[in-house]
C-alpha cells in the first residue's frame, strides 16, 4: 500500500518554521517528513530542532547534494539525526547541477553514475561501522565511523532517468523521484530499478515520488503555481530531457509555456480533491511506495499558512 508524507514546501529561514509540518506528521497518518536540499536552515539541523521540540517523526532529505560534503560527514550527519530524533531517517544524495559541481569542485563529475556510486558505497559502508577503504575516481576515504545503534539509516539516490535508476537498483535502499509523472515512473524508472537490482542480485529499493500539486480554485491559475514550484527545474537540461522522455513537450525556453504543458502532462497535479485523489492513485498503481505531498507552488504564491491548510485538506481526504 503507498503510503503518504510530506514535504517542507520552502527553504525555512529559522527552525520553528519547520514545526507545523512535523506537527503535520506527528498528528496525521502522514508517514515522514522530507526536506530538499535547503541553504537557509541546513536539513539535518532542522529535523533535529524539531524533535528537540517534541516532534520527534521519522524523516527523509530528498536530496542532498554531494558536492557539499564528504561521505564520512554525510554518514555522520544521518546517523546523528537518526540518534537526536529516535525515528528511521532515508539519507537521500544526488550529484546536483553541473553548474553546482563546477563550483564547488573545480570541475562537474565527469561520470556521475562512477561519483554516485563510490559516494553511496562509502556512505553505506561507514554508516555499517565498517572500515572503509576507498582510493576511487571521485572518494578517498580511509576512515571509521565508531558503531553506536541507532534508529535505522537507508540510503536513497535521487532518480531522474533509467541510468540512475538501474545505479539506484544497485546501491541504494530507495529510489527518490521528483516531477517525474506516474506514467514515466511505471514505464521507465521502475524496470530500470528491477534492472539494476537483478544485476546486483537484491530486492529492487523502494520507489518514492515527491509530487508537486495544488487543488484547483477560482481565483487560481494552475500554470501559475506550477511555474511558482519548478520555475528552477524547468530550465535544468536534465528536467528537460526527462519531461522530454516522459511526453510532456517542453521548450525548456519558456517557463511559462512548460508550466502549462508540466500540467497537461500531469507532472504537476491540479484539480479537485476528488481529480487530485484520483490523480494520486495513478502513482498508486504505477508501483510506487511513497508518495511526498509537495505543494511548494502555493507556499510561495500563497504563503506557509496557505500551504499548511492545502496538506491537511489532502491528508484528510486522503485518510
Amino acid at each position: 500500500m503507498t503510503a503518504y508524507s510530506v514535504l517542507i514546501p520552502f527553504l525555512p529561514r529559522r527552525p520553528e518554521q519547520i514545526l507545523p509540518y512535523a506537527g503535520l506528521v506527528q498528528w496525521t497518518h502522514a508517514q515522514r517528513l522530507w526536506q530538499g536540499q535547503s541553504v537557509m536552515v541546513e536539513p539535518h539541523h532542522g529535523f533535529v530542532h524539531a524533535a528537540g521540540a517534541g516532534f520527534r517523526v521519522p524523516t527523509g532529505l530528498g536530496v542532498t547534494l554531494m558536492p557539499l560534503r564528504h561521505p564520512y560527514e554525510a554518514a555522520l550527519q544521518a546517523r546523528s539525526l537518526a540518534l537526536a530524533t529516535g525515528q528511521p531517517v532515508i539519507a537521500g544524495f544526488g550529484p546536483g547541477a553541473p553548474s553546482l559541481q563546477q563550483a564547488l569542485r573545480g570541475a562537474p563529475y565527469r561520470k556521475p553514475l562512477t561519483a554516485a556510486r563510490e559516494y553511496l558505497t562509502a556512505v553505506r559502508g561507514l554508516l555499517a561501522g565498517e572500515v572503509v577503504r576507498m582510493a576511487g575516481e571521485y572518494v578517498t576515504c580511509e576512515a571509521q565511523l565508531a558503531p553506536f545503534p541507532s534508529a535505522p539509516v537507508e540510503l536513497g539516490l535521487g532518480v531522474l532517468r533509467p541510468a540512475m535508476a538501474r545505479l539506484a537498483g544497485e546501491v541504494a535502499d530507495v529510489a527518490i523521484t521528483w516531477l517525474t509523472p506516474a506514467a514515466y515512473l511505471r514505464d521507465t524508472v521502475l524496470p530500470a530499478l528491477r534492472e539494476g537490482a537483478a544485476k546486483a542480485g537484491r530486492p529492487a529499493p523502494r520507489l518514492t515520488a515527491i509530487v508537486p500539486l495544488a487543488l484547483a480554485r477560482t481565483d487560481r491559475a494552475p500554470g501559475e503555481i506550477a511555474l511558482a514550484s519548478n520555475s528552477a527545474h524547468l530550465g535544468l537540461p536534465h528536467y528537460v530531457d526527462m519531461l522530454r522522455k516522459s511526453g510532456i513537450g517542453i521548450t525548456g525556453t519558456d517557463p511559462a509555456l512548460d508550466a502549462r504543458a508540466l500540467v497537461e502532462g500531469r507532472g504537476f497535479l491540479s484539480g479537485d480533491t476528488g481529480e487530485i485523489l484520483a490523480q494520486l492513485k495513478e502513482y498508486e498503481d504505477a508501483g510506487v511506495d511513497e508518495v511526498v505531498l509537495n505543494v511548494t507552488g502555493v507556499a510561495n504564491l500563497y504563503g506557509p499558512q496557505a500551504a499548511t491548510e492545502e496538506l491537511k485538506t489532502l491528508l484528510t481526504a486522503l485518510a
